[in-house]
Protein backbone atom coordinates (compact mmCIF):
# COMPACT_ATOMS: atom_id res chain seq x y z
CA UNK A 1 0.00 0.00 0.00
CA UNK A 2 2.83 2.18 0.97
CA UNK A 3 4.48 2.35 -3.02
CA UNK A 4 1.32 2.41 -4.59
CA UNK A 5 0.39 5.16 -2.70
CA UNK A 6 3.98 7.09 -2.97
CA UNK A 7 3.77 5.94 -7.23
CA UNK A 8 0.65 7.87 -7.17
CA UNK A 9 2.08 11.33 -5.80
CA UNK A 10 5.17 10.79 -8.00
CA UNK A 11 2.71 10.41 -10.38
CA UNK A 12 0.37 13.81 -9.87
CA UNK A 13 3.26 15.66 -9.90
CA UNK A 14 3.57 15.86 -13.23
CA UNK A 15 0.28 18.07 -12.92
CA UNK A 16 1.61 20.38 -10.32
CA UNK A 17 1.80 22.99 -12.57
CA UNK A 18 -1.78 23.24 -14.18
CA UNK A 19 -4.35 25.32 -12.50
CA UNK A 20 -3.91 27.88 -9.88
CA UNK A 21 -4.78 28.12 -6.11
CA UNK A 22 -8.36 30.15 -5.25
CA UNK A 23 -8.06 33.81 -5.35
CA UNK A 24 -11.21 35.12 -4.66
CA UNK A 25 -10.56 34.05 -1.04
CA UNK A 26 -7.12 36.68 -1.09
CA UNK A 27 -5.65 33.80 2.05
CA UNK A 28 -6.17 31.11 -0.33
CA UNK A 29 -4.18 32.75 -2.96
CA UNK A 30 -1.12 32.39 -0.63
CA UNK A 31 -0.89 28.71 -1.04
CA UNK A 32 2.37 27.00 -2.43
CA UNK A 33 1.88 26.12 -5.16
CA UNK A 34 4.36 22.71 -4.90
CA UNK A 35 2.44 21.19 -2.18
CA UNK A 36 1.13 17.69 -2.43
CA UNK A 37 0.53 15.51 -0.07
CA UNK A 38 -1.56 12.11 0.68
CA UNK A 39 -2.50 9.86 3.16
CA UNK A 40 -4.60 6.80 3.32
CA UNK A 41 -6.13 5.18 6.68
CA UNK A 42 -8.04 1.80 6.49
CA UNK A 43 -10.67 0.79 8.62
CA UNK A 44 -9.01 -1.54 10.89
CA UNK A 45 -6.59 1.38 11.62
CA UNK A 46 -3.49 0.70 9.28
CA UNK A 47 -2.21 4.34 8.36
CA UNK A 48 0.40 5.42 5.26
CA UNK A 49 1.50 9.10 4.33
CA UNK A 50 3.27 10.37 1.54
CA UNK A 51 4.41 14.30 0.47
CA UNK A 52 3.44 16.81 2.10
CA UNK A 53 1.04 15.33 4.13
CA UNK A 54 1.67 16.80 7.39
CA UNK A 55 0.81 20.65 5.99
CA UNK A 56 -1.92 22.38 7.10
CA UNK A 57 -4.47 23.69 4.90
CA UNK A 58 -8.37 24.82 5.24
CA UNK A 59 -10.83 21.95 5.06
CA UNK A 60 -13.21 24.56 3.20
CA UNK A 61 -15.80 22.88 1.36
CA UNK A 62 -15.02 19.34 2.48
CA UNK A 63 -16.80 20.45 5.82
CA UNK A 64 -20.28 20.22 4.27
CA UNK A 65 -20.58 16.28 5.08
CA UNK A 66 -19.79 16.41 8.69
CA UNK A 67 -21.81 19.83 8.80
CA UNK A 68 -25.31 17.71 7.44
CA UNK A 69 -24.37 14.92 10.00
CA UNK A 70 -24.86 17.45 13.07
CA UNK A 71 -27.50 19.48 11.07
CA UNK A 72 -29.45 15.85 10.80
CA UNK A 73 -28.38 15.14 14.71
CA UNK A 74 -30.50 18.16 15.36
CA UNK A 75 -33.18 18.12 13.59
CA UNK A 76 -35.74 15.34 12.21
CA UNK A 77 -34.94 14.63 8.36
CA UNK A 78 -37.79 15.57 7.46
CA UNK A 79 -37.12 18.95 9.24
CA UNK A 80 -33.65 19.66 6.82
CA UNK A 81 -34.77 17.93 3.56
CA UNK A 82 -37.99 20.08 3.40
CA UNK A 83 -35.53 23.24 3.28
CA UNK A 84 -32.45 21.39 1.79
CA UNK A 85 -33.58 19.36 -1.35
CA UNK A 86 -31.20 16.20 -2.66
CA UNK A 87 -30.80 16.79 -6.40
CA UNK A 88 -27.53 17.60 -8.45
CA UNK A 89 -27.38 20.97 -10.09
CA UNK A 90 -24.96 20.72 -12.91
CA UNK A 91 -23.92 24.10 -11.81
CA UNK A 92 -21.18 26.26 -10.34
CA UNK A 93 -20.75 25.70 -6.06
CA UNK A 94 -21.67 29.34 -5.56
CA UNK A 95 -24.07 29.48 -8.33
CA UNK A 96 -27.86 31.68 -7.96
CA UNK A 97 -29.05 30.15 -10.65
CA UNK A 98 -31.52 27.58 -9.42
CA UNK A 99 -32.31 29.60 -6.36
CA UNK A 100 -33.89 31.94 -8.88
CA UNK A 101 -35.51 29.16 -11.27
CA UNK A 102 -36.90 26.57 -9.25
CA UNK A 103 -40.26 27.11 -7.60
CA UNK A 104 -39.40 26.27 -3.71
CA UNK A 105 -36.16 28.50 -4.31
CA UNK A 106 -34.81 25.99 -1.63
CA UNK A 107 -31.35 25.13 -2.53
CA UNK A 108 -30.90 21.59 -4.69
CA UNK A 109 -28.82 20.05 -2.46
CA UNK A 110 -26.12 20.51 0.83
CA UNK A 111 -23.09 20.34 -1.10
CA UNK A 112 -23.56 23.74 -2.78
CA UNK A 113 -22.77 26.59 -0.61
CA UNK A 114 -26.54 27.48 -0.45
CA UNK A 115 -27.21 24.42 0.87
CA UNK A 116 -24.71 24.50 3.23
CA UNK A 117 -25.51 27.69 4.63
CA UNK A 118 -28.99 26.61 5.02
CA UNK A 119 -27.71 23.22 7.04
CA UNK A 120 -25.46 25.97 9.46
CA UNK A 121 -28.36 27.39 10.23
CA UNK A 122 -30.33 24.50 11.70
CA UNK A 123 -27.36 23.87 14.06
CA UNK A 124 -28.60 23.93 17.98
CA UNK A 125 -27.32 26.60 20.04
CA UNK A 126 -27.95 30.17 21.46
CA UNK A 127 -25.17 31.97 20.19
CA UNK A 128 -22.82 31.86 16.98
CA UNK A 129 -19.96 30.51 19.45
CA UNK A 130 -21.63 27.68 20.74
CA UNK A 131 -23.30 26.37 17.44
CA UNK A 132 -19.59 26.93 16.06
CA UNK A 133 -18.09 24.87 19.53
CA UNK A 134 -20.39 22.39 19.21
CA UNK A 135 -19.40 21.66 15.44
CA UNK A 136 -15.81 22.11 15.64
CA UNK A 137 -16.22 19.30 18.85
CA UNK A 138 -17.69 16.83 16.07
CA UNK A 139 -14.77 17.71 13.81
CA UNK A 140 -12.41 16.37 16.54
CA UNK A 141 -14.02 13.53 17.22
CA UNK A 142 -14.30 12.84 13.98
CA UNK A 143 -10.20 13.66 12.81
CA UNK A 144 -9.37 12.08 16.28
CA UNK A 145 -7.64 15.15 16.94
CA UNK A 146 -8.49 17.19 20.16
CA UNK A 147 -6.09 20.25 18.72
CA UNK A 148 -7.99 21.40 15.28
CA UNK A 149 -8.87 24.64 15.12
CA UNK A 150 -9.99 27.40 12.89
CA UNK A 151 -7.60 29.55 10.75
CA UNK A 152 -8.26 33.48 11.77
CA UNK A 153 -7.17 34.86 8.74
CA UNK A 154 -8.49 32.71 6.60
CA UNK A 155 -11.90 33.30 8.35
CA UNK A 156 -11.42 37.16 8.33
CA UNK A 157 -10.35 36.94 4.59
CA UNK A 158 -13.68 35.18 3.58
CA UNK A 159 -16.16 37.44 6.12
CA UNK A 160 -14.19 40.27 4.45
CA UNK A 161 -15.14 39.31 0.70
CA UNK A 162 -17.50 36.57 1.25
CA UNK A 163 -19.89 38.75 -1.21
CA UNK A 164 -21.70 35.73 -3.00
CA UNK A 165 -22.53 34.07 -0.31
CA UNK A 166 -23.66 37.06 1.42
CA UNK A 167 -26.38 37.05 -1.46
CA UNK A 168 -26.78 33.34 -1.32
CA UNK A 169 -27.30 33.92 2.34
CA UNK A 170 -30.22 36.72 2.04
CA UNK A 171 -31.71 35.44 -0.72
CA UNK A 172 -32.70 32.05 1.05
CA UNK A 173 -33.85 34.10 3.90
CA UNK A 174 -35.94 35.90 2.08
CA UNK A 175 -37.35 32.60 0.75
CA UNK A 176 -37.86 31.66 4.60
CA UNK A 177 -35.87 28.85 4.62
CA UNK A 178 -32.53 30.82 6.54
CA UNK A 179 -33.42 30.31 10.29
CA UNK A 180 -31.41 32.91 12.20
CA UNK A 181 -29.98 36.28 11.27
CA UNK A 182 -28.24 35.95 8.38
CA UNK A 183 -24.74 37.63 9.63
CA UNK A 184 -24.35 35.13 12.42
CA UNK A 185 -24.81 32.26 10.29
CA UNK A 186 -22.08 33.23 7.83
CA UNK A 187 -19.78 33.51 10.39
CA UNK A 188 -21.01 29.99 11.87
CA UNK A 189 -20.22 29.05 7.73
CA UNK A 190 -16.85 31.43 7.29
CA UNK A 191 -15.45 29.49 10.50
CA UNK A 192 -16.55 26.19 9.71
CA UNK A 193 -14.33 26.66 6.23
CA UNK A 194 -11.49 27.73 7.72
CA UNK A 195 -11.44 24.80 10.01
CA UNK A 196 -7.69 23.36 10.15
CA UNK A 197 -6.25 20.06 8.74
CA UNK A 198 -3.90 18.05 7.07
CA UNK A 199 -4.33 15.02 4.84
CA UNK A 200 -4.10 12.74 7.75
CA UNK A 201 -7.35 14.54 9.55
CA UNK A 202 -9.42 14.39 6.58
CA UNK A 203 -8.53 10.39 5.88
CA UNK A 204 -9.26 9.53 9.14
CA UNK A 205 -12.83 11.52 8.74
CA UNK A 206 -13.09 9.66 5.51
CA UNK A 207 -12.36 6.28 7.34
CA UNK A 208 -14.97 6.72 9.80
CA UNK A 209 -17.79 7.31 6.78
CA UNK A 210 -16.35 4.06 5.15
CA UNK A 211 -17.23 2.28 8.42
CA UNK A 212 -20.28 3.82 8.77
CA UNK A 213 -19.90 6.15 11.53
CA UNK A 214 -17.00 3.25 13.47
CA UNK A 215 -13.61 4.80 14.83
CA UNK A 216 -10.73 2.81 12.43
CA UNK A 217 -8.51 2.92 15.57
CA UNK A 218 -11.43 2.17 18.65
CA UNK A 219 -14.20 0.41 16.70
CA UNK A 220 -16.18 3.05 19.27
CA UNK A 221 -19.32 4.47 17.09
CA UNK A 222 -18.42 8.22 16.41
CA UNK A 223 -22.17 8.63 14.18
CA UNK A 224 -24.90 6.97 13.03
CA UNK A 225 -24.70 4.62 10.60
CA UNK A 226 -27.83 6.01 8.37
CA UNK A 227 -25.52 9.56 8.60
CA UNK A 228 -23.22 7.93 7.33
CA UNK A 229 -24.40 6.11 4.50
CA UNK A 230 -26.78 9.31 3.44
CA UNK A 231 -23.38 11.59 3.45
CA UNK A 232 -21.61 9.44 1.00
CA UNK A 233 -24.72 9.33 -1.12
CA UNK A 234 -24.10 12.79 -1.55
CA UNK A 235 -20.69 12.87 -1.75
CA UNK A 236 -20.73 10.93 -5.10
CA UNK A 237 -23.73 12.76 -6.52
CA UNK A 238 -22.66 16.03 -5.86
CA UNK A 239 -19.15 16.19 -3.49
CA UNK A 240 -16.89 17.19 -6.99
CA UNK A 241 -18.86 20.45 -7.72
CA UNK A 242 -20.29 20.16 -11.36
CA UNK A 243 -17.97 18.10 -11.89
CA UNK A 244 -19.35 14.83 -9.84
CA UNK A 245 -20.55 12.82 -13.41
CA UNK A 246 -17.00 13.06 -14.78
CA UNK A 247 -15.04 12.15 -11.40
CA UNK A 248 -17.38 9.42 -10.36
CA UNK A 249 -16.37 7.86 -14.32
CA UNK A 250 -13.02 8.14 -13.51
CA UNK A 251 -12.61 7.70 -9.96
CA UNK A 252 -15.66 5.99 -8.90
CA UNK A 253 -15.76 7.37 -5.09
CA UNK A 254 -17.48 9.06 -2.66
CA UNK A 255 -15.67 12.35 -2.40
CA UNK A 256 -15.57 16.03 -1.25
CA UNK A 257 -13.15 18.74 -2.62
CA UNK A 258 -12.52 22.19 -1.15
CA UNK A 259 -11.17 25.12 -2.90
CA UNK A 260 -7.92 25.17 -0.53
CA UNK A 261 -7.46 22.02 -2.48
CA UNK A 262 -7.94 19.22 -0.31
CA UNK A 263 -10.01 16.48 -1.37
CA UNK A 264 -11.62 13.70 1.09
CA UNK A 265 -12.40 10.42 -0.66
CA UNK A 266 -13.92 7.09 1.16
CA UNK A 267 -14.17 3.75 0.20
CA UNK A 268 -16.89 1.87 1.87
CA UNK A 269 -15.37 -0.87 4.14
CA UNK A 270 -12.04 -0.45 3.26
CA UNK A 271 -10.69 2.91 3.77
CA UNK A 272 -10.40 6.50 3.87
CA UNK A 273 -8.20 8.96 1.82
CA UNK A 274 -7.06 12.66 2.11
CA UNK A 275 -5.32 14.52 -0.41
CA UNK A 276 -4.05 18.38 -0.43
CA UNK A 277 -3.03 20.76 -3.15
CA UNK A 278 -3.97 23.90 -4.00
CA UNK A 279 -4.14 24.47 -7.79
CA UNK A 280 -7.80 24.71 -8.86
CA UNK A 281 -9.00 23.27 -12.05
CA UNK A 282 -11.97 25.74 -13.38
CA UNK A 283 -14.71 23.99 -11.42
CA UNK A 284 -12.89 24.37 -8.19
CA UNK A 285 -10.97 20.96 -7.73
CA UNK A 286 -7.64 20.38 -6.81
CA UNK A 287 -5.69 18.89 -10.17
CA UNK A 288 -3.43 16.80 -8.80
CA UNK A 289 -5.16 15.68 -5.89
CA UNK A 290 -8.12 14.45 -8.42
CA UNK A 291 -4.89 12.63 -10.15
CA UNK A 292 -3.59 11.34 -7.02
CA UNK A 293 -7.24 9.24 -6.55
CA UNK A 294 -7.44 8.30 -10.17
CA UNK A 295 -4.18 6.26 -9.83
CA UNK A 296 -5.23 4.55 -6.81
CA UNK A 297 -8.28 3.87 -7.82
CA UNK A 298 -6.92 2.04 -10.80
CA UNK A 299 -4.52 0.70 -9.38
CA UNK A 300 -6.34 -1.02 -6.19
CA UNK A 301 -9.64 -0.98 -7.57
CA UNK A 302 -11.17 1.38 -5.72
CA UNK A 303 -14.15 1.98 -7.99
CA UNK A 304 -17.87 1.55 -6.31
CA UNK A 305 -19.06 0.99 -9.40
Amino acid sequence: MQRILDEAVEYARNFLHQGKPASYIPELAKADPSLLGAAIVETNGSTYFSGDFEKSFTIQSISKPIALILSLKDNSENFVFSRVGMEPTGDAFNSIIKLETEESSKPLNPMINAGAIAIDSFIKGKTPDEKFNRLLKFFRQLSHNPDLTYDHDVYRSEDETGFRNRALANFIEDAGILLGDVEEVLELYFKQCSIKVCCKDIAIIAAVLASNGLSPFTNNRICERHYTRLVKTFMVTCGMYDASGEFAVKVGLPAKSGVAGGIMATVPDRMGIGVYSPNLDVKGNSIAGMKVLEYLSTRLDLSIF
